[in-house]
């Protein structure tokens, strides 16, 4: 399994263009936004993988559209979000192409 992550020097862009040599029949690709409470863009919350058990796999830093995008295994996948707007997690089950989600935040 191949998956973005936030560790290291920096992440990748996540607002770029997919890879033209990805293989969508190949690959699943989780991307989406993360959107405040008036349904706002959040540039610079983290974004979670966390695997069907809740544990975690991955980390990226949104865009400054809000933009996170993970490329992970098919499966059922918890995207959780921390932002200084809120925080908040959705759960995707995911499938080979791209899938899409917004993950919505709120102060706790």
């Amino acid at each position: 399994m191949t998956v973005s992550t936030a560790a290291g020097c920096a992440a990748p862009d996540q607002a770029a263009p997919l890879p033209t040599s990805l293989d969508l029949e190949k690959e699943t690709v989780i991307t989406g936004v993360v959107r405040d409470a008036a349904g706002t863009p959040v540039t610079g919350a983290y974004v979670r993988l966390l695997d069907s058990a809740d544990e975690f796999t991955a980390e990226v830093v949104t865009s400054p559209a809000g933009q996170f995008r993970f490329f992970a295994a098919p499966g059922t996948w918890r995207l959780r979000a921390l932002s200084r707007h809120g925080n908040g997690d959705t759960v995707i089950t995911a499938s080979r192409g791209v899938n899409e989600a917004t993950v919505p935040v709120a102060v706790d």
